[in-house]
Order: C-alpha cells, then structure tokens, then sequence
C-alpha cells in the first residue's frame, strides 16, 4: 500500500478532525466547530516545531498524526520528537500503513536531530498498544495527565 505522507494544510483540518473522531474515545471529545481546529492549527504552524502530518492514498488522506520536536537538558541535551494524534482510517487499518506512518515520523524525527522518539496513548487502546511495541517503541514509563480546564 502506498501512502505518501506530507505536512498538512489549512482545508484538510477537517478531514485531519474527522479521523480523530473515528473511534470511540475521539467520538465523546472532539466536536463540530472547525474554526476552533482551525485556529489550533495556525497556531500550531507558528510555533514551528509542530507539525501535523497526513497520509495519502488516491487523493484522500489515509492516516495523520502530529509531531513536535522538543529541545531538553536530559539525556545529554539530546533532542526529541513527540508523537500525537495517531490516527489511520478505520477501513484500511492491517494494511501496514501505521508502520509507514511510524517510519515517516522517524525519518522527520532523525532529519531535525533527535535522539528519541516518545509518545503517549490511552491505557484502554489495548491494539494500539500491541502496534506500538511491534514498531519498537517500549513501554518504559508511565504517564500522568492533569486536565487544566
């Protein structure tokens, strides 16, 4: 399967929102008011170091996630990338695309620097959890979570 993955722009933030309401967690939090998506968008493209990704196939975008590169003291000073919002299209999920969106999050992570690669998902995800440690990634810590609003 072949998915070319790009930064995304202005006019796929509604698709980008649909995918995160395909499941059932995105389902109960994200809503219909696009001007708030896109405002967190154009936000996002100012800090620079965040971007959100989408994944093609034929024309219509397939998967996304988001991606932020963060300068630290830890681990020597090393440089990380943070993954978010990791999302492929219900319909076409075993077909290896995650992997190709994981590579292509790596193969940005590497280009901007950075030694590691984190991310967080919700403990009830138990497949996505599977996917995770298929692609590499270990389960060494746990995170915690303070809602602000």
């Amino acid at each position: 399967m072949s998915v070319a993955f790009r930064e995304a722009r202005r006019e796929d933030v509604p698709t980008v929102v649909a995918l995160l309401k395909d499941d059932v967690l995105g389902a109960g939090r994200e809503d219909e008011e696009v001007q708030t998506y896109h405002s967190a968008f154009e936000a996002m493209r100012a800090e620079g170091n965040n971007l959100l990704i989408v994944g093609e196939k034929d024309g219509q975008i397939v998967a996304t996630y988001q991606i932020t590169f963060i300068s630290g003291l830890s681990l020597r000073a090393s440089r990380r990338a943070n993954i978010e919002s990791v999302r492929v299209a219900e319909t076409l999920r075993g077909e290896r695309i995650g992997a190709a969106l994981i590579a292509d999050a790596e193969a940005r992570a590497r280009a901007a620097g950075c030694a590691l690669m984190q991310l967080t998902m919700n403990a009830v995800r138990h497949d996505a959890r599977r996917f995770y440690e298929q692609q590499g990634f270990l389960p060494s810590h746990v995170g915690f979570k303070r809602v602000l609003k």
